[in-house]
């Protein structure tokens, strides 16, 4: 065991606020994720990282790929080697191109201009905390992202800075 020992819970087994949320995670990904069964230790916890993955996924104007590029941005600043492997697939399954995912595996420059200037945003927001310089704010801007998106992927980073911080904590990301 671990040092944290963090419960791994089922929808019969957590406490009963998350029972819920659990079941329409499995019934949604055919299987319970190892993240949510550990993140049931605290129902808030898990309502606030699904509501906040769904709203994210749902609303923002960001591409599918966009937002792949954003989740795995994030995994790798992180560390959450769940992250990572879980993204990989769905660009492998969204028939993203291999030197993308690779390019986004190690952190290294993507390819594309409007995808290096999205993972140069987020690294920014994630560095200086906000304050983005005007260079990355003029390149992000200079591939069409508008102000919406500006926010939109500020919302993505928080509700990725929550999720992969979890998994680093549970002990998920392994």
């Amino acid at each position: 065991m671990n040092h944290r020992d963090f419960p791994r819970f089922d929808e019969n087994t957590a406490p009963v606020p998350a029972r819920d949320a659990l079941a329409r995670s499995r019934q949604s990904f055919g299987a319970l994720p190892e993240p949510l069964a550990r993140y049931a230790s605290s129902p808030l916890m898990l309502e606030t990282a699904l509501s906040g993955l769904d709203a994210f996924e749902k609303r923002t104007s960001l591409s599918p790929l966009e937002r792949e590029v954003l989740a795995m941005t994030m995994g790798h600043a992180n560390g959450c080697k769940f992250c990572l492997a879980l993204h990989r697939r769905v660009l492998r399954a969204k028939q993203a191109p291999p030197e993308v995912v690779v390019a986004l595996e190690s952190g290294a420059t993507l390819p594309e201009p409007r995808l290096e200037a999205l993972r140069q945003f987020v690294l920014a927001l994630l560095k200086d905390h906000g304050d983005v310089s005007a260079t990355i704010w003029s390149d992000f801007r200079a591939v069409g992202y508008s102000h919406e998106q500006a926010l939109e992927v500020l919302t993505g980073v928080s509700v990725y800075t929550l999720t992969t911080l979890a998994n680093r904590l549970t002990e998920s990301s392994d």
